[in-house]
Formats: C-alpha cells, structure tokens, sequence
C-alpha cells in the first residue's frame, strides 16, 4: 500500500493547491503506515520535482515528454496510466482544481475505478482510509470508503488541508519518462480557463476580516475596514454583503464565492450560514464578533466576542494600535 500526490503546475509555478495535496498524502501516509510518493508533470519539470527533494517522501517523480508541455486531458491520462503502472499506489490524490476536474474522471474510468471528488477531510479507520465530502452545500457530509483493489482516487477542496504542514524530510527524484506519440493526443490545447479577472486574490490572503449583514448598512463598512487596516489583512465578506452591493462580489468568500484558508479570519457580524462557512473553515484561527451569543459562527471559532460591533471594533481598533 502506498499513497501517490499527483500535483499542479502552469508554465514552471506551482499551483497553491499542490502543496495542499502533499500535506494530504504525507498525513494519511502516515497515519495508515505506508510510504507517499509525488508526481508533477510536464514538458520539463525536473526544477519543480527538485524543490520537493527536501520534503518527507519515499520518491518525487519528474514526469516529462514534449507532449505534455500543454496541457491536455488526453496526454495527462496517458501519462499517469504508465506511472500508475509503474508506481502501483493504492491512493492517489489530487487537488481540485479545474484541470483536475477535466481529466481525473477519464482517468478513472479507463482503469474501472471511481473517483471521490472535493473531499474535506479524512479518518483512517481499521487500516482504511475514509474521505469526508459536503452534500447539499454543505448541510450533511458524507464517508466514503473504497471497495476493492486500488489505485482508488480523490480530488481535495482547496483549504481542507494546510499547505504551510508539508514536513521536511529527503525525497529522491526519478525522471519517469512516457511512451506518447501524437497520434495519440485528439485534443489541441485550447487557451486554459481563467476565472475572471480580481483585483484581489483572497485566497492567498495571510490574514482576512470579513463582514456580514449585521453590519447594517454600507456606511458602517469602513468601521471595518479599519480594522482590517490594523492588522494589515484583506477585507472580505458574505454573500448578503456583495448581493447588496456594498462591497464588490470579488470580495464574497462563501460556496459561491472564493474559498480561502488564511493564518486568522475575523468574522464581523457574520451568523455563519454553512454556505459561508464553506468557504472558510480551512482557515487557522477564526475570531467571530456577533451580539448573537448562540450565532453558528461561534461553533466554528476558536476565539468569540459576543457584543455590539459598533462598540467592540472601537476598542479593539484601538489596543492593537497601541499593541504596535
């Protein structure tokens, strides 16, 4: 048994999710008592798998032919047949992402296994791995457990795993190098899908403060904003807050905004509908600020101030001015 973390890159930069699958695949290695492996392909990627020469894994493989310079779904399954075939995992695990998301369904299906998608989180339990996966956005979640020999594949959701838990170690580097010719490849790589254009990345934020309907109105939103300018975070907020336009909807974390997964996130007036919640429980430390004491908020945080806003923000503002 063995555990396999196929990753992400674009043109020489690692996708941030990559780094979430290995702290994944190092965790259920661990925990299950087997080796993790990682494969990253591409063109020419031996600088990539180098970087990942100083983390704990058995083996980083360089998975590299011309013919996956683009990206395509067909040259992608064709490749990661023959390092299945070489590697043997039992585990395979991806990050989901929209690329992901367009090949690992054909992959699956042409070695007659299932794949579980956007799981959140995982147990190990009697020797076998368990994924958790959301249903109803949210409102249930769902154990999945293999049957059957492997490889068994996963795609995670982006912030159920921390990137910054990778652990060090010594990783040897293989250059696994395809059978592929062209003839082979039916699809031309298109431009890649981008989603539209931000003027901010939330989910690279180090620090959010987010800001929901109990705020009141739009006028009291720079209230907030000043204290996200104290602690020198990115000011986010809830689905009700964008919908009334009172802040731009790049600025929606939620299941139909972004998800994010920063070191703190302070929740303002926000009850904590599980749509919202969606998208931020990967982060570390939540601080919530709701005169609700029994707000759902407040189940999911790890420090709670339960009072007026108005009041709370003004002298919260100020001792961390005078912290400074």
């Amino acid at each position: 048994m063995s555990v396999l973390a196929v990753l992400e890159q674009r043109a020489g930069e690692w996708n941030r999710m990559s780094f979430e699958t290995l702290a994944a695949a190092q965790q259920l290695a661990l925990e299950l008592g087997v080796p993790a492996s990682a494969a990253v392909l591409g063109g020419a990627v031996q600088a990539l798998a180098a970087e990942l020469a100083g983390k704990r894994f058995h083996t980083v493989y360089a998975v590299e032919h011309e013919l996956l310079a683009e990206y395509t779904p067909d040259g992608y399954v064709l490749a990661l047949r023959q390092l299945l075939e070489r590697v043997k995992p039992t585990l395979v695990l991806f990050p989901h992402t929209y690329q992901v998301r367009d090949f690992l369904p054909k992959l699956a299906a042409s070695v007659g296994r299932a794949a579980v998608c956007d799981a959140i989180a995982h147990r190990v339990e009697g020797g076998q791995p368990a994924l958790v996966r959301q249903l109803f956005q949210g409102r249930l979640n769902a154990d999945v457990r293999f049957s059957g020999d492997g490889p068994h594949f996963a795609s995670l959701q982006a912030g159920a795993y921390r990137a910054d838990s990778v652990a060090e170690g010594a990783a040897r580097v293989e250059i696994f190098t395809p059978r592929m010719e062209a003839e082979a490849i039916r699809t031309r790589p298109g431009k890649p899908f981008r989603d539209s254009q931000r003027a901010v990345d939330l989910g690279a934020a180090e620090s959010i403060v987010a800001v929901g309907r109990g705020i009141g109105d739009a006028g009291s939103i720079e209230l907030v904003r000043r204290l996200a300018d104290v602690l020198g975070a990115e000011l986010a907020a809830s689905r009700p807050v964008c919908d009334a336009g009172w802040l731009p909807m790049e600025r929606q974390v939620g299941s139909s905004g972004q998800t994010v997964a920063p070191r703190m996130y302070v929740a303002v007036g926000i009850s904590g509908a599980i749509q919202h919640l969606v998208g931020m429980k990967g982060s570390r430390t939540i601080v919530a600020i709701n005169k609700d004491p029994h707000a759902p908020i407040f189940e999911v945080a790890g420090y709670g101030i339960v009072g007026d806003l108005f009041q709370v923000l003004p002298e919260l503002i100020g001792a961390i001015r005078e912290s400074q």
